[in-house]
């Protein structure tokens, strides 16, 4: 059998030892130390953005945005449906209400569209709004409508690092910013995530979160509600290294899908994710959708793929779909039949998108999906 392609896979860069090295060199093994400062300048820097706090995960990077915003019991926090159940699980954890929106068909983002309509039902206590396989949201109208209702938004741009909006990054224009680590994403620590904001104080209250909430003193003292969510030291190193390429990364990842979209050129039944004129998609995963007349399949492309040891997925089922969330509020983009969302991940297929493919295998991937159209 060939070697296995994967959809996304860590790729390791050789600036990460170093670092790794010097944290079991001073014994810095354990949270906290040069590299997790580190790492939250470079990244600050990098996005241009004053304050970061690296912690465990993305997830938990939306958790203390959600607690620094006061979500609590009883609140309602507005998020979009075509996401990852990451998104929208914490906002659980602070025993708040989830409101989905749908999606636009020309970003796959939130439907400006849909917001409004949830608006007129609802007051929520924060927007999630998630840039998806790092297309950035049609932001403008969004922050225009959630400004004019005087709400924060809390952009989930765990899978855009490196994209842009307008010239600015994304996780930067609303009031707090999330990015991930994971395994998968464009730069990897094997785990991890972070908070940015430009508001200092919010950035220090989470760090003091992050650690257990440990009030100063000599004794273990805690006068509020603490989590262990802070990033290791060496974690935190292997994201410094992985920074040093992150736009060679993002130009690979743009490279995969020019590719893709050149080789599916002439198939009338395949299109691809759209990438939006307000910005520069970081293109973390190559998505397309097939034409509701073909009689090829997702899950044909998928077992085909498959077959040769090629790794590819289904797009995210939406959260409105989902058992667990199927009974909260959805805002549908369409004024009447199946939402945007719903129709994407019907037709919606994510393809090999890793950044150590040859041109080789993304021939080899091209070819077999060709074969099927024909």
């Amino acid at each position: 059998m060939r070697d296995r392609i994967f959809l996304a896979s860590p790729h390791m860069s050789g600036y990460e030892m170093p670092y790794v090295k010097e944290a079991f060199d001073t014994n810095w093994i354990a949270p906290l130390g040069a590299n997790v400062d580190g790492f939250e300048e470079e990244l600050a820097q990098y996005v241009g953005i004053n304050h970061a706090a690296a912690l465990t995960s993305g997830t938990a990077a939306i958790h203390l945005a959600l607690k620094a915003l006061g979500v609590g019991e009883k609140d309602v926090v507005f998020c979009s449906a075509l996401t990852f159940s990451a998104s929208a699980n914490p906002i659980i954890y602070q025993n708040a209400t989830p409101v989905f929106i749908d999606s636009e068909p020309n970003s796959w983002n939130m439907s400006p569209k849909a917001l409004e309509k949830a608006f007129k039902i609802y007051k929520p206590k924060a927007v999630i709004v998630v840039h998806l396989y790092g297309q950035s949201a049609q932001m403008d109208e969004i922050m225009e409508i959630c400004k004019r209702n005087d709400v924060p938004i809390i952009e989930d741009a765990a899978e855009s690092l490196g994209a842009t909006y307008k010239g600015k990054m994304t996780g930067t224009l609303g009031e707090f910013g999330v990015f991930s680590f994971n395994g998968n994403k464009i730069i990897t620590t094997s785990g991890g995530g972070m908070l940015v904001s430009n508001d200092e104080e919010a950035i220090k209250k989470v760090r003091f979160w992050a650690t257990q909430s440990r009030d100063s003193g000599r004794h273990y003292q805690h006068s509020e509600l603490g989590y262990n969510y802070r990033m290791s030291n060496i974690v935190a190193g292997i994201g410094r290294g992985q920074l040093k390429v992150l736009t060679d990364r993002v130009e690979k990842k743009r490279e995969i899908y020019r590719s893709y979209t050149k080789a599916f050129k002439d198939i009338k039944e395949i299109e691809m994710m759209p990438n939006c004129n307000d910005g520069e998609s970081n293109n973390w995963l190559t998505c397309i959708t097939l034409g509701s007349n073909t009689s090829i399949k997702p899950l044909d492309i998928i077992l085909a793929l498959e077959n040769e040891n090629i790794e590819s997925r289904p797009v995210w089922k939406p959260m409105h779909l989902q058992p667990f969330f199927k009974d909260y509020p959805f805002f549908n983009h369409n004024d009447k039949g199946i939402s945007v969302s719903e129709d994407i991940f019907n037709r919606g297929v994510c393809l090999p998108s890793d950044t150590k493919m040859t041109a080789t295998q993304l021939t080899s991937v091209t070819n077999i999906i060709n074969t099927l159209f024909k």
